[in-house]
């Protein structure tokens, strides 16, 4: 007994195909609704490192204190570019290999719908009783009279309606998957939006203490990121004065010591000789001026400080900007830098308390509010390093040339002042005097020309949504045949639905359509 075997059709790998199959191959698995999906994730995914590590381009201070805390993360951070993900090149490269996936499933979905809404209504089956839901009657109609009331009926329904010989066939629904293309389009519009708005727009940051101004051009910022094809000219020429920053402390209750309603009144101008408005800026309330907003997003203190060198001249006078490191407290850190100070440079660097108090002996501030300020600095002396021309970032203070000054027992020397006080620095190094303190404030600066494009996205996105989840695509057929066995001559009507959704309740909609068949043929006879 002889026993055979079927032998098994070879299956194509990537490695055993040809250039050009391989390319093929390639291109519809980027172009697969699943890899799509994946990426999709993937771009969500990668955001997350964004909102949760310092970026350079929202607050640079920020990045390099946390540099300062992490030497040894720092290298591995840059070289991953993650204190700059969204213009990092593996995020740019899941943005771009996602929009090439979408167009890839789109033109081929395009193409089958526009066949599909082309094309006729499927002819009637043979056999209608074999489907899910069918319903039948007999009438003494003819033929032609029933398969014509069933075309208007199902004509006000909405169905498009097809007669043969024999037999009515409609469809509708058509726009379900006009929806589903809707909403893959909207994604691509969406992306749209963002990479116009990095391609063509900026945004940067300034901080602005109260009775100070700012102007917008480039010099102004702190920190600015330009987009890679925006130019000079795509800045408007506004400007503004911070009058006054209110804001409001609850001293009592389950959330006591904490903010509320900040307010930045402005003055601005729109052109350099435009007319003076008032804005009260609040945060999520942006101040929009053209095509530009301005947020603000943060506040802080900022110490008017004195520096007198050994000779008793100013060396230094104005507000210092201390950055908060406790947002509960508003404790904050600074530094203060003299380079005109003689016979050396004079530089500072500690921490500003709003409300001093000594818990167990140690400094610290029990409250947000400026009602007990108070400065503790170390004093430098020596060379700042500000006359080799390198860039220096007025938060960090170059303490590589400079001596850290001590009192004569040998002990660290604090500069240690209330509102109003000065001390003498030791070895006749100078003096500071702690003035006043003024609140500043942090705004934000974006032009973002893609806004209304990726809105517009997401509005098409929400009516893709909705038209693939309540409009149902149904076939109905109605076939009409003359019956003669009892002599009596009568029609045998047929009717049977299809919903191609999976869902709904097909065998409602066709009593209601076999109830409107029925209907007509009595009205007649009446």
């Amino acid at each position: 007994m002889s026993t055979s075997t079927i032998p098994e059709t070879p299956t194509a790998t990537p490695r055993d195909m040809s250039a050009r199959e391989l390319l093929r191959w390639a291109w519809r698995q980027l172009t697969s609704m699943r890899t799509a999906l994946i990426l999709l994730f993937l771009l969500a995914l990668a955001a997350i490192p964004g909102s949760v590590i310092p970026q350079s381009d929202v607050d640079a201070f920020a990045v390099s204190r946390w540099q300062d805390q992490h030497p040894k993360l720092t290298p591995i951070y840059e070289k991953l570019q993650l204190f700059s993900v969204f213009d990092s090149a593996w995020f740019s490269a899941i943005y771009l290999m996602l929009v090439v996936s979408l167009v890839g499933c789109i033109l081929p979905r395009t193409r089958v719908y526009w066949r599909g809404l082309r094309a006729r209504p499927p002819v009637a089956p043979r056999n209608l009783t074999r489907l899910p839901d069918h319903a039948s009657y007999t009438t003494a109609e003819p033929v032609e009279a029933v398969l014509a009331r069933a075309g208007k009926v199902l004509g006000r329904r909405r169905f498009r309606v097809v007669t043969d010989d024999g037999s009515v066939s409609a469809e509708r629904g058509y726009l379900r998957e006009a929806g589903n293309l809707l909403f893959h389009i909207s994604v691509l519009v969406v992306l749209a939006g963002f990479a116009i708005g990095s391609l063509w727009g900026y945004k940067g940051g300034v901080i602005v203490v109260e009775g100070n101004g700012f102007s917008n051009n480039l010099t102004q910022y702190d920190d600015f990121v330009p987009g890679s094809l925006m130019s000079g000219d795509d800045m408007e020429p506004f400007s503004f004065d911070v009058d006054s920053f209110d804001i409001q402390w609850l001293t009592d209750g389950p959330r006591k010591g904490m903010a509320q309603k900040f307010v930045a009144n402005l003055t601005y101008r729109e052109t350099p000789d435009g007319e003076a408005k008032k804005y009260p800026l609040r945060v999520n309330h942006p101040l929009s001026i053209g095509g530009t907003d301005v947020f603000l997003i943060g506040h802080g203190y900022a110490p008017r400080i004195t520096v007198r060198d050994g000779n008793g001249d100013v060396a230094y006078s104005g507000p210092v900007i201390f950055l908060p490191e406790d947002q509960a407290t508003f404790t904050s850190f600074g530094v203060v830098k003299a380079p005109d100070a003689r016979p050396q440079q004079i530089g500072l660097e500690g921490l500003f308390y709003p409300t001093y108090l000594t818990v167990d002996g140690n400094p610290t501030s029990v409250f947000g509010d400026d009602r007990n300020p108070r400065i503790s600095m170390l004093a430098y002396v020596g060379d700042l390093g500000m006359d080799g021309g390198d860039p220096q970032s007025v938060y960090v203070l170059n303490k590589d040339n400079m001596k850290l000054l001590k009192k004569p027992d040998g002990k660290m020397f604090r500069v240690d002042l209330f509102k109003g006080q000065t001390v003498k620095l030791p070895n006749g190094a100078g003096s500071v005097t702690l003035d006043s303190v003024d609140p500043w404030v942090r705004v934000q600066i974006s032009r973002t020309p893609g806004q209304g494009v990726a809105l517009a996205g997401v509005v098409l996105a929400l009516l893709g949504l909705l038209g693939s989840l309540f409009i149902r695509p149904r076939r109905v057929w109605v076939r009409a045949r003359r019956e003669d066995e009892t002599g009596e001559g009568v029609t045998l009507v047929e009717v049977a639905g299809l919903d191609r959704s999976g869902g709904g309740d097909v065998s409602a909609e066709l009593a209601q359509i076999v109830t409107a068949l029925q209907g007509g043929s009595q009205e007649e006879k009446s």
